[in-house]
């Protein structure tokens, strides 16, 4: 019964909440207000606010609610399909090279003023990086036609290390106005939200979010090991690629937003698999609304816990999640001896 009110229970919090931040701000404004002008809107009644509060609800909160709720969905559905995939608890979508991949992306074009494509110069080439990676360090850890986890995650962490040389080299070629650019961008933020940069996310999301629950079955054989699942029909080389392009399309696209956020991808589906358990059916679409409720409550707390100054997103979401996973990682091998 627990597991059927779960998905509802996401659903129903996020109605609530969406409103709340909303009205919410430096420019308050009542949830009556914000729930009458969405009515209005939608041409089901209700009454519109005077131009000021209008203008502040749907041209600077709504965007950025938005955005803030396709990138924790993103962010959450990756980091479950990378503990699904390598079939460790301790994965996340960092480990494959694309946050850091599509840093060197936007942290060049912020270094040397790239401006090619107007505002959306640095998106773009965060996203074209973040995929680039991901290819290059899948290239590189394949050898005789398959790919080992452990030749991956290494391989990972070395392409890791190198896009974190390449940030520092541009680092020290930028001038003082890019290094504050920069520096901001890599704590993550969603100041910065507009409806273009909603409309340039979604398409990626919607297609991640929509190729991620398709795999849950074949991502619940594969826990019983590669050879119990490959005796059970399950191609797990191709699986593995496929769900790995997956993540990156999804990490790409939130981080070439937002800039970098971490621990939601790794937090998210443990929270979820403590009351849902390890079934990936409920697990990968459980995570993506738990992910977008977790990442609009931290942008709410970030944009008001010390207005009007705007605390980084990426800083608070580190600060909350690290604590909280060590007390999880404390909890579960004092409870079950190990991660389950």
């Amino acid at each position: 019964m627990t597991r059927r009110l779960i998905a509802p229970g996401l659903l129903l919090a996020l109605l609530v909440l969406i409103p709340v931040a909303a009205g919410l701000g430096a420019y308050p404004i009542p949830t009556p207000g914000v729930l009458a002008s969405v009515l209005h809107r939608a041409g089901l009644g209700g009454d519109a606010l005077s131009r000021v509060p209008e203008s502040v609800l749907w041209d600077v909160r709504f965007p950025r609610i938005v955005l803030a709720l396709l990138v924790g969905a993103c962010l959450g559905c990756a980091g479950a399909l990378m503990q699904g995939v390598f079939g460790n608890p301790l994965a996340e979508p960092g480990v494959i090279g694309v946050s850091s991949g599509a840093a060197v992306g936007a942290v060049g074009a912020l270094a040397f003023g790239l401006d090619a494509l107007g505002t959306w110069t640095v998106p773009a080439l965060a996203f074209v990086t973040g995929l680039g990676t991901v290819l290059l360090v899948y290239a590189l850890s394949r050898s005789g036609g398959r790919t080992e986890v452990v030749t991956l995650i290494l391989t990972g962490i070395a392409v890791n290390a190198f896009a974190g040389a390449l940030i520092g080299l541009f680092l020290f070629f930028a001038d003082t106005a890019a290094v504050n650019q920069i520096t901001f961008w890599q704590l993550g933020s969603l100041s910065q939200a507009t409806w273009p940069k909603v409309l340039a996310v979604l398409p990626c999301a919607a297609l991640g979010l929509t190729l991620a629950p398709l795999h849950a079955r074949r991502l619940d054989l594969l826990a019983l090991g590669e050879g119990p699942a490959r005796h059970l029909g399950v191609d797990v080389e191709r699986l593995r690629i496929v769900l790995i392009l997956v993540v990156a399309l999804l990490t790409a696209a939130a981080v070439s937003v937002s800039g970098i956020i971490g621990f939601v991808g790794l937090v998210v589906p443990h929270l979820l698999r403590m009351t849902a358990g390890p079934g990936h059916r409920l697990l990968v679409p459980g995570s993506a609304l738990l992910g977008a409720l977790v990442l609009l409550a931290a942008d709410l707390a970030a944009r008001t816990l010390a207005a009007p100054a705007e605390l980084p997103l990426g800083v608070l979401t580190a600060l909350l999640g690290s604590p909280f996973f060590f007390w999880l990682l404390r909890r579960t091998r004092r409870g079950q001896g190990g991660w389950a």
